[in-house]
């Protein structure tokens, strides 16, 4: 009778898992589409629009008194999001972690977020100053929500199924980001047999995005459970910055893990940067036109689905930190081919859109499954935080380099190669890793493969 009590409760607990899990899932499901849709394709060209708009006769807007380029305004509002983001996300993660109380908090971020972006239905004429302000919480809120949602990772998932639940929530986000984009895409080339102005049909995209990510958020709030924390919350008041401070302290006692986050900060840069640029390397060295950019956006998409998944199952048959190693070799190579693209030729181009999505999403995920493991118990808000902002916040050295490249070589081919470096120096930092004896002394249990 005792044998089939312990049976039933692991059963009853397995399933309650599984059913946490799924509801995780679509949190990536729900946000992925602001990304894609709204930050990648739609919402900068646009904002720069109406801010030209808005612009005196010498080109400048004037948010606050202070005199700013129109053309540099959506470049500037995601820098101050980013400020913003990192000031308020270790205080959030401290409230999490000292509370046990994430769900709130993610349903404060990601409604807050879902409300700036259908907000930007009213971003017309010439109003870049809320799009402006739309843009900075929106992008801030979908950070704060991203550090809670991979805080969940640990508790939801034992250490043999991370590598694989990370990598379907990665597959999630990007169908989802394919599916809705393509739905954009068709309202916006067909805009007049919609009855629709192009501007219109730009601004229904973006507030869709919103109500895509609000309306789908329901699920995981509905099944992912809190765990409560038996310590207090007095230290979690403390400001952003002194939040953030303390988190790196610990981080010092624990310094594989700080190890890791460097490897993965250095070669993240890359990656951020591949996708930040790679549209502006195909427009101004290869001459191709927006059409063809973003279409090689929804194969990325689409592509990163399979990549996910099928890099998933390699973690499971080699662990994740070979699969990751791995992953760079391609990114590396992946990039060096690019230099050898022809100009004028869309289906070279889609080639390499399909290299860089093959790695992309496994190599994300892979990353923050592995991170989940080197993390102490109990303090995965604030350790995610930490990686959030490695992810979104440190990015820049990417950017700098590729364009003190161009600035002296003037070609964007030896731009986008000097970007190879980033995946050199991180596979050497990663393979430095000994990445058992840091799960083992963050004190966590040791997966057979990682």
């Amino acid at each position: 009778m005792g044998t089939d009590t312990v049976r039933t409760q692991a059963t009853d607990e397995s399933a309650d898992l599984g059913r946490q899990q799924r509801g995780w899932y679509f949190y990536d499901w729900a946000c992925s589409v602001y990304s894609t849709s709204v930050l990648t394709v739609f919402l900068g060209p646009y904002l720069t629009a109406v801010a030209k708009h808005a612009a005196d006769a010498d080109g400048y807007v004037h948010p606050l008194g202070v005199p700013v380029r129109a053309g540099s305004f959506f470049a500037y509002s995601v820098s101050l999001s980013v400020v913003l983001a990192v000031v308020v996300m270790p205080l959030v993660g401290g409230v999490a972690d000292r509370t046990g109380r994430r769900k709130p908090l993610l349903a404060a971020a990601a409604y807050t977020g879902a409300a700036a972006t259908t907000g930007m239905f009213f971003l017309d004429g010439d109003r870049y100053l809320l799009g402006g302000v739309l843009l900075v919480v929106a992008n801030a809120a979908q950070s704060v929500g991203m550090m809670l949602y991979n805080s969940y990772l640990p508790q939801i998932a034992p250490p043999e199924q991370r590598d694989a639940v990370s990598s379907r929530g990665w597959a999630f986000g990007y169908a989802a980001g394919a599916l809705v984009l393509v739905a954009d895409l068709v309202l916006y080339t067909a805009h007049d047999s919609f009855g629709l102005s192009e501007t219109t049909a730009v601004r229904v995209c973006l507030a869709s995005a919103g109500l895509w990510w609000g309306a789908f958020t329901l699920v995981p709030l509905r099944r992912l459970r809190d765990r409560h924390a038996g310590v207090g919350v007095e230290r979690a008041t403390a400001p952003g910055p002194r939040r953030l401070a303390a988190t790196v302290r610990d981080m010092r006692r624990h310094p594989l893990t700080l190890a890791f986050l460097l490897a993965y900060l250095v070669y993240n840069d890359g990656i951020q940067t591949v996708i930040s640029q790679a549209s502006v390397y195909g427009s101004q060295e290869l001459g191709l036109g927006q059409s063809t950019l973003i279409g090689a956006v929804l194969m990325v998409q689409v592509l990163a689905v399979a990549g996910a998944l099928a890099m998933g199952r390699l973690a499971r048959a080699y662990g994740a930190k070979r699969t990751i190693l791995g992953s760079l070799v391609a990114w590396a190579v992946t990039l060096a081919a690019g230099w050898f693209l022809p100009a004028g030729a869309p289906v070279w181009f889609y080639a390499l859109a399909c290299g860089i999505g093959l790695v992309l999403g496994g190599s994300q995920a892979l990353s923050r499954s592995l991170f989940s493991h080197l993390v102490p118990p109990g303090k995965e808000a604030e350790y995610f935080a930490a990686y959030e902002m490695s992810d979104r916040g440190m990015s820049w050295l990417g950017p700098l380099l590729f364009g003190v490249t161009y600035q002296l070589t003037g070609s964007y081919r030896s731009a986008i190669v000097s970007l190879v470096i980033f995946f050199v120096i991180g596979f050497a930092l990663l393979a430095r890793v000994p990445v058992r004896r840091a799960i083992g002394e963050a004190g966590n249990a040791i997966p057979e493969k990682i």
